[in-house]
């Protein structure tokens, strides 16, 4: 009983986010969260969770109103391509890149010899998530997956990475009062979910442990593994911008059309600069892009772009990331 009245009050609030239409994933009544929690401990202990790490992580653990106000209130604004863009490619990102690219220089060549993925796109990347391990979310995960699990708008998939959350901390890798990311759970330097931590992170130090809040390590070779595991190949890059003749028909966009490098060549597709596409014939597809003008972006994207989409299913990081690769890498477009 103790348990419920500590929660009274949160409770109260979320039944009337329910009577009120704001949770429409399921209107079944919630159970009381001790009731819950204990479900919830005695599903991990039929999964072969130690008593040891549930007794670690989840004594005391207690909803986080502010986790269901950010999941409830996500901008619905879409930003432009080229705000976005202002954003996360700044002057000082790319910098900053530029010089842990020398500081690692000796990891991330080990880790393309590994994997195969160039070092400037490992770094992107890891700029990208967590401004190089700087942000990498301050809230306790499993408390904030406990929240979204309990809450029932998407409690089946937070209940799953919950219980890979558990895993993590069950096999090693890192502490409970450790284990802190975003408010979704995603976590340490490259913020992995915990299914795809699970999957895809590396100890790549060699100290048996996965530690992607600590280890640069084994985050950047973590995030190498995961493009290399999605198809990635080290002998092409990203894609390109590109200009579009003045009547380019519009149906041709997508990446669902792929081309060779010669056709778009010969439909009068030409790098941003005027010159020729390369000679190199690889398959390509042609996106379009909001500009900070009503002018659009265009680009031709290869197999890589399509591991990238993979990580983040937007075509604003997916292409930020490239561009940050180039002027990490000071690369010729």
């Amino acid at each position: 009983m103790e348990a419920v009245k500590r929660h009274g009050s949160w409770l109260l609030g979320m039944l009337l986010l329910l009577t009120l239409g704001l949770a429409k994933a399921d209107e079944r009544p919630l159970p009381d969260f001790a009731t819950w929690l204990e479900a919830l401990r005695a599903e991990a202990l039929a999964q072969g969770i130690s008593l040891r790490t549930l007794d670690e992580a989840l004594t005391g653990v207690k909803p986080i109103e502010r986790v269901i106000r950010f999941d409830r209130n996500q901008p619905e604004f879409k930003l432009t391509f080229a705000r976005y863009f202002q954003r996360v490619v700044s002057r000082a990102r790319v910098e900053k890149g530029r010089k842990l690219l020398l500081e690692h220089r000796a990891l991330l060549q080990q880790i393309q010899s590994r994997y195969g993925v160039q070092p400037r796109f490992v770094v992107a990347l890891w700029g990208m998530e967590t401004d190089f391990g700087r942000l990498t979310g301050g809230f306790k995960v499993i408390d904030a997956l406990v929240t979204l699990a309990y809450d029932p708008r998407r409690s089946g998939y937070f209940r799953r990475q919950l219980l890979d959350a558990l895993r993590i901390i069950d096999q090693g890798h890192v502490r409970a009062a450790e284990m802190t990311g975003s408010w979704a759970g995603a976590m340490g330097q490259t913020q992995f979910m915990p299914s795809t931590f699970l999957r895809y992170a590396v100890d790549f130090d060699g100290d048996g442990r996965k530690d992607l809040w600590h280890s640069t390590a084994d985050a950047l070779a973590s995030g190498a593994n995961y493009l290399a595991r999605m198809g990635w190949r080290d002998d092409q890059t990203w894609g390109r911008e590109v200009r579009l003749p003045a009547d380019f028909d519009p149906g041709l966009f997508g990446l669902e059309q792929r081309k060779r490098l010669s056709q778009w060549q010969a439909l009068g597709v030409r790098r941003i600069d005027g010159r020729d596409l390369p000679r190199r014939d690889l398959l390509a597809s042609l996106i379009q892009l909001d500009g900070d003008t009503d002018k659009p972006r265009h680009f031709l994207v290869y197999d890589n772009y399509r591991a990238i989409m993979k990580w983040n299913k937007s075509h604003h990081f997916a292409t930020s990331v490239g561009i940050l690769s180039d002027r990490i890498g000071r690369r010729r477009l």
